[in-house]
């Protein structure tokens, strides 16, 4: 048998490139890490500074909301178009255009992750009730991407798979859970990881991950909840929080999707010629709901949803459709924000009013993170990332299997009611077969 000789030279050479990839990828995930922690800490003093300005002055937000809203669409329109709405769409059609070659910096770009950021930020100034996980994702995206020039080989990895990874790493930053940044680039962004590539993408999603956690503590967003029953008594609570969020979070999945399903509505197309104006009246219904609901649906929500998982506040009734309208009229304003936030505080609201009338005494955050997992996988139709995210989140692993459970009902409700929301989103963002890419047209639905 021949044997075939290996070449000293050409083997270091190959083991020297794949060193300088990874080198190359690892830094750009530092810097995603460092951006998107940075991100949290800025739109955390964007909150109490509302806060702040709003206590004590009811009438403020009718008169702040509006102008912040207004000011932030017109820069997003003006110097960054592609950073308005959630980001999630934007990296879902990007990761497609890239693996069949095509341009993607209208969707992804460091100015686009500048944007994303900046505004992002201001607009929760106005109190608006958006997240900022969505944006990270895309910020996360843009950096990879443009770390794939930087390449010393930039047939090594694929364009397409560094801006899946950059999204599940904005995932991963953006929440302190690696784990369900992991899950999130196989169930939502991407479906499917390579054998050839997963090693090292997967390193960079925990890498970035690990960045955040180093920076902003390794803490639970809402604490610890301990319930690791596995008997009869959890078949009420998980068929309940199933059902009243998957009924609840199809709806509202299906109410994002009525700009893209009804373009020709005048509502609509009157937003498409006025939309500054637009983003100004839904200020006003914002500061509205936020007034009539005494302030409860502004902002991301992560302190009162803390609040109310930590056992130390109850929700009324009205918290949870006052939050429901108040991140609708948010997402269709066409500011720079997600909806991840805003879902887990819609589905606490849900939650809080419906212990009393199951009668839960001892369980009751167990319960309020059950639904805010299930309107998550309601309204993203992503069940398993959704179940991930709040156990990571509330250090919950002994609640996995109900978590699951309740993911898994709600997903299959809210699929009669409405089409995957961000995959038919991302469709607003692809090139039509008559007219070409349709970000270039038409500002498709942020």
């Amino acid at each position: 048998m021949k044997r075939t000789k290996i070449n000293p030279r050409r083997s270091g050479l190959l083991s020297t490139l794949r060193w300088r990839t990874r080198i190359t990828l690892w830094l750009a995930a530092l810097a995603a890490g460092v951006i998107v922690a940075g991100f949290a800490k800025l739109a955390e003093l964007a909150l109490t500074l509302f806060g702040g300005l709003s206590s004590g002055r009811p009438w403020l937000p009718f008169l702040l909301t509006p102008l912040i809203g207004m000011s932030t669409v017109w820069l997003t329109r003006h110097y960054f178009p592609g950073a308005q709405g959630s980001g999630i769409p934007q990296v879902i059609a990007a990761t497609r255009l890239a693996a069949q070659g095509k341009a993607v910096r209208q969707l992804v770009s460091l100015r686009i992750a500048f944007g994303k950021v900046s505004l992002g930020a201001f607009a929760l100034i106005g109190g608006f009730s958006s997240g900022r996980e969505g944006p990270s994702v895309q910020v996360a995206a843009s950096i990879l991407h443009a770390a794939h020039k930087l390449l010393p080989n930039t047939r090594a990895l694929r364009a397409s798979d560094l801006i899946l990874a950059g999204g599940a790493a904005g995932v991963a930053a953006a929440f302190n859970t690696p784990l369900a940044g992991i899950v999130f680039a196989v169930e939502e962004l991407g479906r499917r990881l390579e054998t050839r590539t997963s090693g090292v993408l997967v390193s960079t999603i925990i890498l970035s991950g690990l960045v955040a956690i180093a920076l902003l503590g390794n803490y639970n967003y809402f604490g610890h909840v301990k319930d690791g029953r596995i008997d009869q008594s959890l078949l009420l609570p998980v068929v309940t929080a199933g059902v009243a969020c998957g009924v609840s979070g199809g709806l509202f999945s299906r109410l994002m999707l009525l700009p893209m399903s009804f373009r020709e509505h005048v509502l609509w197309r009157w937003r498409e010629t006025h939309p500054i104006l637009f983003a100004g009246g839904c200020g006003v219904f914002v500061a509205l709901a936020g007034f009539i609901s005494g302030g409860v649906s502004y902002g991301s929500g992560y302190t009162i949803t803390a609040h109310v998982v930590a056992g130390q506040m109850e929700l009324p009734w009205y918290a949870a459709p006052s939050r429901f309208l108040a991140t609708l009229a948010s997402y269709y304003s066409g500011i720079p924000g997600g909806i991840f936030a805003p879902s887990l505080a819609i589905g606490a609201a849900i939650g809080s009013p419906l212990t009393a009338l199951l009668g839960i005494g001892e369980g009751i955050p167990a319960f309020i993170a059950l639904c805010m997992a299930g309107f998550l996988a309601a309204v993203t139709q992503a069940p398993i990332t959704s179940a991930i995210i709040v156990m990571e989140m509330i250090d919950g692993h002994g609640m996995v299997i109900s978590l699951m459970a309740v993911t898994l009902i709600a997903k299959a409700i809210a699929s009669r009611i409405s089409p995957e929301l961000y995959q038919q989103l991302a469709l607003g963002f692809l090139p039509s077969p008559l007219h070409g890419p349709v970000q270039q047209q038409r500002p498709p639905t942020p």
